[in-house]
This record gives structure tokens, sequence and C-alpha cells, in this order.
């Protein structure tokens, strides 16, 4: 069996006219609609599932998955991976199961989504890999640095021109990024004539909400306000609470959301199964400061600086923190010594005090410098469980591609799908397996729309894995999170086998999802 499977993955050429080009038999198929596992076998010619159930014939390629789960390749419908082609194995998600990725989310994505795809052809990649088109993307494009106002008729012709390229090229929707530069600035009115043109073409509109602490509820108000305006299906990104002063009331925001459903809004949302979150350190600066690329400016004027200092020290106070203990510095170029130190430690060993005051020309400073990424401890147990819990919560890691380093990353990227199978599913019980690979699988393949994906059934693509309930393990911790996820015996992208006994194989055999509607 192994020099067939060999022979496979090498993609020789055999003298042997096989009936399959691979067959697993003998596993308990959890097909990704959620009904209760069954026992079958699964042959695949030619990259898709033909036969499920007990067939004869012989197969290239024969696993025996006695004992084992076989379910479909997971879809993470938030990362980012616009540098896909760079790292082109993406070991760090297929080693977990993801076979399939949604990059292009909160509002940053390639302009080009054609001459994106035609890249990643050219490269040849393991993953499939869909994209959204961002606003944030399109916003900078037109607006050419000047964020801190409306878009005149002109620049919203020019940003409409753009997401209606990106469309027919083949994105699934329109992401936005509201707490960022520049989608920070921009008004619901213009959100929405965005998400028309996406909605013409049948995309989702999937948003990192304006507010995801104090000001919650009003932040999903205004993301069904876009949807029913714009008629248009609506992705809550990431969905959480990071402020601890709405800690849990995640019941009273499903409330909302179920509210909005009912009401005809169509609205799913996506989760990481972690209680920190992970982005730039321009997170805890106020937006105003960093518009226009006038920081540098605005630091040197005493004014300007007290009013920004001022503004930091009050959103803390707001959020119920005393200061900065919460965020880890997990990537800073310039100084990598503070590499996984907490900002007051990191302010004690560079400015030799960890007082807030310290914290916050730290913080200044690091950002005069090229910026950073930070992990912010900012959730509890409590909601990520209960948000988890909700049948329409999609598992996403809002990751991206990593290899082995110096710095600290979120282990979300490493981990996400294993920790949710490992910890939830099997310590906790907090979800069945099949609910679990449904959110994995076919929720968020009916939800971007991508077409025979995401299930288990004749005429699907053979995205696959193959893995031992009991054995599924995150190794990745925020500590020491450069660690790949072990469990898996067989991923499968396309027929091809990529992960073997938690080993890339070097296959590359991902695609471009190229998403079209009726009528493109």
């Amino acid at each position: 069996m192994s020099l067939k499977c060999f022979l496979l993955l090498v993609a020789a050429v055999t003298t042997r006219a096989a009936t399959y080009d691979l067959t697993i038999r003998g596993g308990s198929v959890v097909d990704g609609t959620g009904i209760a596992a069954f026992r079958a076998d699964v042959a695949v010619k030619d990259g898709r599932i033909v036969t499920i159930g007990q067939f004869s014939g012989d197969a290239t390629c024969e696993v025996n998955a006695a004992g084992l789960v076989v379910a479909p390749g997971f879809i993470d419908v938030h990362t980012h991976v616009d540098n896909a082609h760079q790292q082109p194995l993406a070991e760090n998600f297929v080693r977990m199961g993801v076979t399939t990725l949604v990059t292009g989310n909160c509002g940053g994505s390639v302009l080009d989504v054609g001459a994106y795809f035609r890249r990643l052809e050219a490269t040849n990649v393991s993953i499939n890999v869909a994209t959204l088109i961002g606003h944030g993307t399109v916003r900078t494009k037109a607006m050419r640095g000047s964020f801190n106002r409306p878009p005149t008729d002109a620049e919203l012709a020019t940003m409409k021109s753009l997401v209606e390229q990106a469309m027919r090229d083949g994105a699934v929707g329109l992401s936005t990024g509201l707490i960022y530069l520049p989608g920070v600035f921009a008004k619901t009115d213009e959100i929405i004539e965005l998400a028309k043109v996406a909605a013409a073409h049948g995309g989702i509109y999937a948003t990192h909400m304006r507010n995801e602490g104090d000001r919650i509820m009003e932040s999903l108000d205004e993301t069904f306000t876009i949807a029913r305006a714009a008629h248009i299906r609506a992705e809550i990104s990431h969905i959480k609470i990071a402020s601890k002063v709405k800690w849990g009331q995640a019941a009273a925001v499903l409330g909302a959301i179920n509210k909005a459903r009912g009401e005809g809004v169509e609205v799913t949302q996506d989760q990481y199964a972690y209680t920190a979150s992970s982005t730039g350190l321009t997170r805890i600066i106020p937006e105003a400061a960093l518009e226009g690329g006038k920081f540098k400016e605005r630091i040197a004027n005493p004014q300007e600086k007290a009013k920004i200092v001022a503004e930091m020290k009050d959103h803390l106070r707001r959020n119920k923190r005393e200061d900065y203990s919460y965020a880890v510095i997990a990537s800073y170029r310039h100084d990598s010594s503070l590499n996984g130190l907490s900002l007051p430690d990191a302010a004690k060993k560079a400015r030799g005090s960890a007082l807030l005051d310290e914290q916050i020309e730290l913080a200044l400073d690091m950002q005069l410098h090229g910026g950073a990424s930070c992990i912010y401890h900012g959730m509890n147990e409590e909601d990520v469980q209960r948000f988890l819990r909700d049948g329409n919560t999609m598992v996403a890691s809002d990751g991206g591609l990593r290899k082995a380093g110096g710095d600290f990353p979120h282990p979300r990227s490493y981990g996400n799908n294993a920790r949710v199978l490992a910890r939830y599913v099997r310590e906790l019980r907090l979800l069945t397996l099949e609910d679990a690979i449904r959110r994995m699988t076919l929720l968020p393949a009916t939800t971007f729309c991508l077409t025979d994906r995401g299930v288990i059934r004749p005429g699907a693509w053979a995205d696959l894995v193959v893995f031992d309930p009991a054995k599924i393990q995150t190794e990745a911790t925020f500590n020491d999170p450069h660690h790949y996820a072990t469990g898996f015996a067989w991923v499968f992208v396309n027929g091809v086998a990529v992960v073997k006994d938690d080993a890339h194989t070097g296959a590359r055999p991902g695609r471009p999802l190229r998403h079209r509607a009726a009528g493109d």
C-alpha cells in the first residue's frame, strides 16, 4: 500500500489501470451535514468523490481508515493569506486539517483579484484559496491618504468600479475593517453603496465591525442596516466581546443576531476558539493620530501628543483597565528582544519603568519605528463558549501563514481547528463531533458559495481529512506558538495527499476558487 501511495504523491505514471485514484476504506464518515457518523468507504477519481458506501474496484492509493474519522477538509473563512504564493505549502493550515482558505478579510485584500489568482496558479499551492475584496483597500486606492471625510462622487464611483472588477474576477464578496484606517472613517451609506455592487454578483458582506466592546450593539445594528439596504448576506467576523464592561453578554449579542435573522436578514458569524485577539499596535492608538500619514508630526507637537495620550488613558478607563498588561508584543522588527513581552514588561525592559506613562511612551515610539503586531487578552471563556454553541457560528482562525522564527504569533494560526476538536468536542463535550465538523465544512461552504466543497457526497471535490478524534491536539501555545497541530493521518486536497502521518508530503494541488454568480 505504501508504494501505491508514494506513486500517487509524486504523480508517477502507473502501468495498472486502477478503477479509482484513491479509496479510503473502513472509516467512520462524518459527511459535513451534521448527521450521525456512518461506516462507509469513499472512492475518488480525477479529484472528485465518485462513490460512497460498499463497492468493488481497486485504486492507485488505498487508505485503511479503520478506527478513524473521515470528514470533509476544513474551510477557514477568515484568514489573511494574500501572500499565499510566497508560502505555497501553507503548512500551518493543512496540518490542522484546513484545505480551503478565504482571505481578504477585515477590509484588507489584494486590489487586483484576477492577477492574484493567476499568481496562485503559476506558483501552485497546497491549499484552495478564495478571496474577498477589501473596502479599506479600495478606499485607499480611491482617496489616496485623505480619509477623515466622505468620498467625493468621483471617488465613490472609483471605489464601486474597483469592487465591480474584483467581483467579476471572482471575489466572494466585500469585507470591511471598521476599526482600522481607512475604514474607521467611512460612514454607513458609503459601505451600503459598495455592498450593493457585491450583492449584484451574489457576494457576501463580511465585516470586522466598528466596535466589539462597549458599543457592540450599535455595531450590530449597523451591520444589519447594511445587509438590509444592500440586500446582501452578512458575515460577522470573529465574533467576540472584547471589553470587560460587556463580558457576560454573549447571549444578548446572539439574541440581537437571531432577532435580525427572524426579520429576514441573512447573517452568520465566525469565531476563533481563544480568549485573545491579535492585530496591530495601532489598535490602542487613536485613529485620528494616524490619519493622513502624519503621526510623526503629531507626536512631535506637545499639545497634539498630550491629546493622544489622554485619549489612550480614557479608552483604558472606559474598558475598566488600569494599564496595557493585557497586550503582548507578538512581532516588533525594530527590536525583537521585546517580542513575547507584555507592554508593561517591555516598558520596564526598554525604558526602565512599567508605569502606564512609560507603557504609552513605548507604544508611541514603537509606532514611530514601524509599528508592531500584538496579542490582546481581552475576552472571557464563558462568552467564547456561548458563541461557539450557537449553530450559526463557523470555526475560523483569523490567522496567517507562519514560519518558525523569533516572533510570538497568536497560536490560532497553528491550532484553531485542532483546539475545537480537542478541547470543545473531546474534553468539554460542548459540541458533538458531527456538529463541529459541520461548522468547519458545509456551513462555511454554503455561506460563502464554495460550490462542491465542504461535504462528502458524489460529485464533490475530494478535500478530505482522516484523523483519530482521540489523538487530535493543538501543540501551539501563546508562550511557545510555533508548533503544528497533530493527530491527522491524512489530509487530501482535490484528491491528492498533502499530509500523511502529521507530515507535509510536498504536494501542491490547491487552486484558486473563483466565485461566479448567475449572469457573470
